[in-house]
């Protein structure tokens, strides 16, 4: 309600879910973007809203990793976790890859670019490994998963894996130790 003029007022939700090329992988623009002269205001997660639109996982740990330009993390993924996969602030190059051997699809990829200025989701299923690079001075990534963190239940893609053929647009990013190239498990 809005208390000096007592109307009350609600903005207009307008959830919007689309398929990626990977079975399960949905691109998702979130149901409230809004802005004016002061900023803007981003809705990045309403339960009800998503749940009518057949995202209707639960949820319950979110995480943000903040990299500097040509960082590239992942591939990294896990057997059960579903992601809901923003960019808060800066842009970078996102690659998903199916990671399940019974899948058709098994082993191929697609990517997104995903940016505080398009305000995309992409929601990621199980099997899946993800990765990104930052393209901008500094990126803030940020997730949502349906399972507790669990680094011994995590596998690593190499994230130039030549059988993947993944095209990245930073040649030699900068990596983690474990990102390095090493394919597990």
């Amino acid at each position: 309600m809005n208390i000096l003029s007592g109307k009350t007022i609600s903005l207009q939700s307008k959830l919007k879910v689309s398929p990626g090329q990977l079975e399960g992988v949905r691109v998702v623009t979130p149901p409230t973007i809004f802005e004016d002269f002061r900023g803007t205001y981003v809705e990045t997660f309403n339960e009800d809203v998503y749940v009518q639109a057949g995202i209707d996982m639960k949820f319950v740990q979110d995480d943000i990793s903040v990299s500097e330009r040509h960082v590239l993390r992942g591939i990294h993924g896990d057997q059960e976790t579903w992601k809901l996969v923003s960019c808060l602030w800066g842009k970078f190059y996102l690659v998903v890859v199916n990671c399940d051997p019974t899948s058709h699809q098994y082993q191929q990829w697609e990517s997104f670019t995903l940016s505080h200025n398009n305000r995309q989701q992409v929601l990621i299923p199980p099997k899946f490994g993800n990765g990104h690079v930052v393209l901008s001075n500094q990126a803030i990534f940020h997730y949502k998963q349906t399972t507790y963190y669990n680094r011994e239940g995590q596998f690593t893609v190499s994230w130039n894996d030549p059988a993947l053929k993944i095209w990245w647009p930073v040649k030699q990013p900068i990596v983690s130790r474990r990102d390095e190239g090493v394919t597990h498990g």
